[in-house]
């Protein structure tokens, strides 16, 4: 736990500070918070025994976490149970609500106000008396400076009765009756919030059901109008209009006691201000961007008929909750099964809004990062350990606080301010532990794009690397590539053309799909719902009090828009599928340079060839691969691969932008020229991240570039068989990972894998690579190999085999230049093959293969009893065909002449 204060402390610090007649010996004690405005104060009372009478006097008053300021504002005459207050924006109007017990064990709440700094401690009693929960709140204008004319308001919440809007006109007589108009605005309901920062209501109440909300739902039309169901609705509080429902949501509470069924015990919460008993617990979070989640906790047995429980039972039950992402129109729920019902019910979960992302903690469980931001589906979601371990379960009673720079929650039993940030040490933990891959691709997304921490994410792949072995290794660096490719492109992207950048993609994570993560012996179980038309639960701009007022519904309506008719991310399987077909016919010998996006002269655009410049210049200045980057042959794989990427993301891009229906505006400034640098753009960062991550890999396979010397095959030829065997292993799982999502490799990298693979496994494996077109064997790799193999019979073959692999012009150009009878004789044949065929060429003219023999004897090598040979004849058979000078006697002597021994 990183606890930043404790409140109490600091208030008793404050109250000593102030003390006028030197050491402060009071004793001060019960602490309680009584609310939050809007501004971020808070508002404390206290108990404080006077040393002359003896006497306990409770006192309120506010509290300023960021000045450290404490302002006394009322002293009760004696000591009271004052759960709950507010205070005006102008701070002349206290309000509190004080809750008494009776001898049977029931209680009663009254609320009061006050008239601040009066001298006659002039108190008005509301005269609401309830057994039921009151709660009192004042509404915050926008302007804080109010005219003299214009009427303090503030809500009145009676539970299950009503909720009513004061307006109260302060004259010079303090306050009365007179002072006093008010409306009601809810009739009965069942639980209230109030959103400081938005000044947004919210309540639960029934209603008739109208016509089905879900999907594929069947209509009972003697039903409908008839049946009630609970529904969230929401009012927004303007500064001098009218208040407005701006939303209305129809819940599926099945855990919900029916109105009559309550259990009338209160928590009494005040940070945030919500109204209700224990048959429900939910919260709503809001954020000024167009967040809106819907949190509701709630116990249920899974076994029928439900049985009661006592406070010391220990049958299992479920714990659980859903949160209405309602800004990505869908639904999580999450449900841990066999808990205990005494530590159940004594569970509280912090539902809090953490920038992008929901925190959910649950005390003695877990803690959860779910993943519900604007800028992609809500996917990537993380559980980790409790982020507070060293404090009881019964004494966490967290809650979320206004605060505008830090993520803060208030401990309400010890009043510990804790800061609710997640370490990345837990999420390095949880990584490197037995955890579910889902919850490692998570937290890898959530480093690289919503922490940018790149020093722990090269930490975690370097630790993965070390055991290549493991299931989901290709998919967790899949997600790196994906992740920081969209990443690189995220920071580099011109602002004109930003919109397009949502059409990217951005995890390799599945939406939506069902995910259970086992923690400490707890099975937590993730799973995540689509909700249809969310858009008709709000009250749409155009009918607004104040059309198109740019506030958080217009822009939760903009979103909804957006994800219900948005358009379709770019799929890496859409390239892999056109290479499928493509690199069967690919032949790199014949490509020209100029026709691929790699040529410094060609189709490339202007901004990749500066890329491709600066990468040239970061090359020489770190060379921290172990091979050269640079490829033998015409036009590289790689530079093909880039092609198709090219022309695919352009496509792709260019039809979304203009067949997208959903805002014309919003796409109307997407002209090609935005297209094509977002996929320029793209491209660029996927040669980059590719390299990149064969640099991590590279070092966490034993190479360093500060001690090797070496490079290339060399490098490998001097590698002990068992980092040569690690080497490899690491580098297959990238090949086949960037393989798997049509990536570019760096230039170089083929040949440098391929004799990798040639020094480290047996031929006949090698073969089957190279069959499945793992291993490509380019010139510079053959030779080598070629020239490795030795000559004994088993090594021909080989050699033999691999040349038979090779495209033809590929294969003569090795045969040429392999001193081998062998080479002589399959030269000959096909020399011959030629001039019978009619397509012979002029002879060499040069000397062929092996040297001579000195003792060579010309036609007279290959007598018979005609004393004529059968080279003679051959020799008089292609003179027949040909001319003299078309025909390379040498070539074919030589080779007669090789024949005679035994090669194979």
């Amino acid at each position: 736990m990183v606890s930043v204060a404790n409140l109490a402390s600091n208030l008793y610090s404050l109250l000593s500070d102030d003390n006028s007649q030197g050491t402060f010996s009071e004793q001060v004690s019960d602490w309680r918070l009584l609310g939050q405005e809007r501004d971020g104060t808070f508002l404390f009372s206290w108990v404080q025994t006077k040393q002359e009478t003896e006497v306990n006097c409770t006192h309120i008053g506010l509290y300023s976490y960021e000045k450290n300021e404490l302002t006394r504002i009322y002293s009760f005459d004696r000591k009271v149970n004052c759960i709950q207050a507010s205070v005006s924006s102008c701070r002349t109007i206290l309000a509190f609500v004080v809750k008494t017990s009776a001898e049977d064990n029931t209680y009663t709440y009254n609320a009061s106000l006050y008239k601040i700094n009066d001298d006659a401690k002039n108190l008005y009693d509301l005269q609401l008396e309830r057994s039921k929960q009151v709660m009192v709140q004042f509404l915050y204008p926008k302007q804080s400076i109010l005219s003299e004319n214009q009427p303090i308001k503030f809500l009145v919440f009676i539970h299950q009765e009503c909720i009513l809007q004061y307006q109260l006109k302060v004259s010079h007589d303090g306050l009365n009756q007179d002072s006093f108009t008010y409306e009601s605005l809810v009739r009965t309901f069942m639980w209230a919030q109030w959103d400081p920062l938005q000044q947004t209501l919210y309540y639960i109440h029934n209603r008739k059901r109208g016509r089905c909300l879900v999907e594929g739902e069947e209509e009972n039309l003697e039903e409908t109008g008839t049946k009630i169901s609970p529904t969230l609705s929401g009012l927004q509080f303007n500064d001098e209009l009218p208040h407005e429902t701006v939303l209305n949501i129809p819940l599926n509470l099945p855990h919900l006691s029916s109105l009559h069924g309550s259990c009338f015990i209160y928590e009494d919460d005040t940070v945030p201000l919500r109204i209700h008993d224990c048959s429900l617990d939910l919260i709503v979070l809001t954020d000024s961007n167009g967040f809106l989640c819907i949190c509701h906790h709630y116990l249920y047995q899974p076994i029928q008929p439900v049985v009661e429980l006592n406070d010391e039972d220990t049958s299992p039950v479920h714990f659980a909750y859903s949160v209405t992402v309602l800004h990505q129109s869908c639904v999580v729920h999450c449900v841990i099964p066999d808990i205990p019902w005494n530590k159940a019910k004594q569970m509280r979960p912090l539902f809090m809004l953490n920038g992008d992302h929901l925190l959910v903690f649950i005390p003695g469980i877990c803690t959860q990062i779910l993943d519900i931001g604007l800028m992609h589906e809500p996917c990537c979601h993380i559980t980790v350990k409790p982020i507070i371990r060293d404090v009881e379960t019964h004494l966490l009673c967290l809650a979320p606080v206004v605060s505008t720079e830090k993520r803060y929650a208030l401990n309400l039993a010890t009043l510990d301010l804790i800061n609710m940030d997640l370490p990345t040490s837990l999420l390095i933990e949880t990584f490197k532990s037995d955890t579910l891959l889902e919850n490692k691709l998570s937290i890898l997304h959530y480093i690289i794009l919503h922490t940018e921490d790149m020093d722990t994410v090269f930490e975690l792949i370097s630790w993965q690397a070390e055991k290549p072995f493991t299931l989901g290794i290709q998919q967790i660096l899949k997600e790196y590539l994906i992740a920081t490719s969209y990443a690189s492109v995220q920071r580099n992207l011109p602002s004109d053309a930003s919109k397009l950048i949502s059409l990217l993609p951005i995890t390799s994570l599945r939406i939506g799909s069902d995910i259970e993560v086992e923690l400490d012996n707890n099975m937590i179980c993730l799973s995540q719902d689509v909700l249809w038309n969310a858009s008709m639960m709000l009250l749409s701009p155009q009918q607004r009090i104040v059309p198109y007022r740019s506030d958080i519904w217009v822009k939760l309506w903009d979103q909804l828009a957006k994800v219900s008719k948005g358009a379709r991310r770019f799929k890496p399987s859409q390239v892999v599928e056109k290479l499928a077909v493509s690199l069967v016919c690919y032949q790199p010998e014949i490509l020209s340079r100029s026709s691929t996006p790699m040529s410094p002269c060609g189709g490339a655009s202007t901004a990749f060839n500066e890329f491709l410049n600066n990468q040239c210049g970061k090359k020489s200045q770190n060379e921290s691969l172990p091979f050269f980057e640079t490829d033998s042959c015409t036009a590289s794989k790689q530079e093909h691969i880039i092609s198709v990427n090219l022309r695919e993301l352009n496509m792709h891009l260019l039809k979304q932008s203009t067949d997208n229906k959903m805002n014309r505006f919003q796409w109307q400034c997407q002209s090609p020229m935005h297209v094509h640098a977002v996929a320029t753009r793209y491209i660029t960062a996927q040669l980059d991240q590719s390299r990149q991550l064969c640099q991590i890999l590279c070092k966490a396979g034993t190479y360093e570039p500060k001690w090797e010397h070496d490079k290339g095959f060399v490098y490998i030829n001097q590698l002990p068989d068992e980092r040569r065997f690690i080497l490899f292993s690491i580098l297959e799982k990238y090949y086949l990972t960037v393989e798997s999502i049509a990536f570019p490799l760096p230039q170089g990298f083929t040949s440098f894998f391929t004799f990798l693979g040639y020094k480290t496994l047996n031929f006949d494996m090698f073969l089957q690579y190279v069959n499945r077109n793992v291993f490509e064997l380019h010139v510079d790799v053959m030779k080598i190999i070629m020239a490795d193999i030795d000559n004994s019979k088993t090594g021909v073959q080989n050699k033999l085999h691999l040349l038979t692999m090779l495209p033809r012009s590929r294969a003569k150009r090795l045969l040429n230049q392999w001193n081998h009878p062998i080479s002589l004789m399959l030269r000959a044949r096909e020399h011959s093959l030629n001039i019978l065929s009619g397509v012979a060429g002029p002879p060499t003219g040069r000397v062929h293969g092996i040297q001579k023999n000195k003792s060579f004897r010309g036609l007279t090598a290959f007598p018979c009893s005609d004393e004529l040979s059968p080279l003679d004849t051959f020799l008089d058979l292609l003179t027949a065909k040909a001319t003299l000078t078309d025909i390379d006697f040498g070539l074919l002597i030589e080779a007669t002449e090789a024949s005679t021994n035994e090669l194979l």
